[in-house]
């Protein structure tokens, strides 16, 4: 089992998110919560998992000096993806109606890329889950940014959310990745990396 094989191994995640530090425990693993700040910015010529593999690593360069010999650091971004565009957090109402409105009716991409970082070598993996929205009324649209404020999500919509409940009609993959941890994915390397 992966608790026995880390328990001489220490896991840091820099993530703020809560829907991430819950998956860690519902996981059965102790992790430390570690923050550094870190503009998101990533080149323009990149696209889907490129982004999300560009900023996952990207979040693990603060730390580059400061971990320890038993540490494994883990950091991860989620990129949704429609029709070649990036749908980052929402800015503002406004915006968050757009992205809400263009998935609206339309297949998308959510795509979650983490980064295992320790002192001697560093893996990225990601995972990409396929997600269908039926059309959704103005109505639907503003009444779930004003109930939940979808600002801190990609493509501002959580799918454990009431959006998720009404609107999606179809996923193609792992529903936890969408949620923002592929965990299969985590607890498949994290067994490699210290098995």
């Amino acid at each position: 089992m992966l608790l026995d094989r880390l328990k001489n191994h220490h896991l840091v995640l820099a993530s703020g998110s809560p829907r991430r530090q819950q998956y860690f425990k519902e996981l059965g693993l102790d992790v430390e919560i570690r923050l550094k700040p870190i503009e998101e910015i990533y080149p323009s010529g990149l696209s889907g998992a490129e982004i999300s593999d560009y900023l996952a690593k990207l979040k693990a360069t603060p730390f580059e000096g400061s971990l320890l010999q038993k540490e494994i650091l883990i950091t991860s971004d989620t990129v949704v993806w429609h029709n070649g565009e990036s749908l980052a957090k929402a800015l503002d109402k406004q915006e968050a109606y757009e992205m809400l409105k263009k998935l609206s009716g339309n297949w998308h991409d959510v795509i979650t890329s983490v980064c295992f970082t320790t002192l001697k070598n560093q893996i990225v993996q990601h995972q990409v889950t396929r997600v269908k929205f039926r059309e959704l009324t103005n109505e639907e649209i503003n009444f779930y940014i004003d109930a939940y404020q979808p600002f801190d999500k990609a493509g501002a919509y959580g799918i454990q959310e009431w959006i998720g409940l009404i609107a999606i009609e179809e996923i193609q993959g792992s529903y936890t990745n969408v949620v923002g941890l592929p965990t299969q994915l985590v607890y498949k390397t994290l067994m490699g990396m210290v098995g």
